[in-house]
């Protein structure tokens, strides 16, 4: 165990958050076990030099976020998996589930046979030649310029987003670190952050580890119930709403207009940010593709908006950007450049390349129709399902069905069964917070990772399963 040696040296940074990320991240890369005890609270308090108050906080925190357990009597000991979770598959951590005897309805990543290996080596080669060794230099914090101009410009062609020029986009290495970025510049310990219930658990995981409570609010057929938000924005006074606009993971929900206008003015009206994450409004299956609320942040004042290319692309990249409010551009350069001071150079480069290409737009029509026909023969079979009370919204794109199981059955269990059978989805507990953990009956497929003979396979072992407990019953 190094828990004693941590070192608590950031001085703008509260030590008890300190104590628990660090702690965090030896649970995580299972540095302490499941099962291990802690060290009680007062000595580990003497060890590092701080007062109790600061281990009993970290403690907390920790037990909160399901790192940690308290048993009466006894001390806090290490969960029984790294998240505390009864089952790491339930995880929506991409490609988190790696075991290839199943049929995977769990992943949203790509399967790497679609991946465009050797039109990007072709950029990648391109850059060496040009650029030799300067491809592995630091480039700016916020990211290699010409990159972040052409997708700058790739944003005001296909979603109508414009801002005054390419320092108010700023490369990240992943949609994850730039919802930690926004975490370290905007959140406090007790502030409040508004999400849509159901929602991404590693948003939420990362809001937590900077001590923000949050604050859910459900979700209607065209996004949040703005007169809930209304009411909890009134009471809680928030700091910031964090939304996902279309294709919602998992709800697959695209927001209307109409409330894409009202979340925008209650922003302005209550002086707070909003978090726009966009990793899916390229796939959409429909003639028309849905207006991200960004679109309408005309003067650049409170929208964030998160892109990632991850479920496009290759996740492997680490590629994603965010376009900054004009405000918040000094702060948001400062904390990139602490986090990794640049992201890498060779990738930002070959890239930007890419983007220039024809390349891109090649890939993305080839992947909408990879997508679209994985999405079809998911649909078709379950159009067969609903004979069994299953119900769905079938979405206008993104990569998942978010499906509601007949009232008779738990999520978990189903999701324990069909495993056993050779299926994996994920079960809709994950995607909901402490006060709505009793939520047990969707589950989210996914049609990302799996061919379409896997799919019409998959399909199959969950209408098996599902035929046998309709017999059950």
């Amino acid at each position: 165990m190094k828990i004693v040696s941590i070192q608590l040296l950031n001085e703008e940074q509260p030590k008890y958050l300190q104590l628990f990320n660090s702690i965090k991240e030896q649970i995580s890369q299972g540095e302490m076990k499941p099962g291990e005890r802690l060290p009680a609270i007062r000595s580990l308090a003497s060890q590092l030099g701080v007062n109790t108050s600061t281990v009993v906080n970290a403690y907390k925190q920790l037990e909160s976020n399901s790192y940690i357990t308290a048993k009466k009597g006894s001390g806090y000991f290490v969960s029984n998996t790294k998240t505390g979770k009864e089952d790491i598959n339930f995880s929506s951590d991409l490609g988190l589930f790696k075991d290839t005897s199943v049929i995977n309805f769990a992943s949203a990543t790509p399967h790497p046979s679609i991946f465009p290996i050797e039109s990007f080596k072709a950029c990648i080669n391109e850059v060496l030649e040009r650029d030799k060794g300067f491809a592995f230099g630091y480039d700016e914090s916020n990211g290699y310029r010409p990159l972040r101009q052409s997708i700058l410009d790739y944003f005001n062609r296909e979603y109508s987003i414009f801002v005054e020029n390419e320092n108010y986009l700023q490369i990240v290495s992943g949609a994850q670190q730039g919802i930690d970025i926004i975490g370290k510049v905007l959140l406090n310990p007790g502030d409040y952050v508004v999400t849509e219930t159901p929602t991404y658990d590693g948003a939420v995981a990362a809001f937590k580890s900077r001590g923000a409570r949050i604050i859910s609010v459900n979700m209607d057929k065209d996004g949040m119930d703005m007169e809930e938000l209304e009411k909890k924005i009134r009471i809680c006074k928030p700091k910031l709403i964090y939304v996902m606009s279309r294709y919602q993971n998992p709800t697959t929900v695209c927001y209307s207009e109409e409330k894409l206008k009202k979340l925008l003015l209650l922003a302005k009206e209550n002086q707070l940010y909003i978090v726009e994450d966009d990793s899916m409004s390229e796939l959409y299956f429909e003639k028309e593709k849905p207006m991200p609320l960004k679109a309408l942040d005309i003067d650049n004042e409170c929208v964030i908006y998160l892109k990632s290319f991850s479920k496009i692309l290759m996740p492997g990249l680490r590629v994603g950007c965010m376009v900054i409010p004009n405000k918040l551009l000094s702060d948001f350069t400062k904390i990139k450049h602490t986090s990794d001071i640049s992201s890498s150079g060779l990738i930002q480069r070959s890239l930007d390349l890419y983007f220039r290409s024809e390349k891109w737009e090649e890939h993305l029509q080839y992947m909408k129709e990879i997508y679209r026909g994985r999405f079809e023969v998911m649909l078709t079979a379950l159009e067969r399902l609903q004979k069994y009370g299953v119900k769905y919204e079938k979405p206008g794109g993104g990569l998942y069905f978010w499906v509601r199981l007949p009232r008779y059955l738990s999520a978990k269990l189903f999701y324990q069964k069909c495993k056993a059978n050779g299926l994996v989805f994920i079960p809709s507990g994950i995607f909901y917070d402490n006060i709505h953990k009793n939520c047990d009956d969707y589950i989210r497929l996914s049609f990302a990772s799996a061919g379409i003979d896997q799919i019409s396979e998959g399909m199959a072992i969950l209408e098996k399963c599902l035929q046998s407990k309709y017999q059950e019953e």
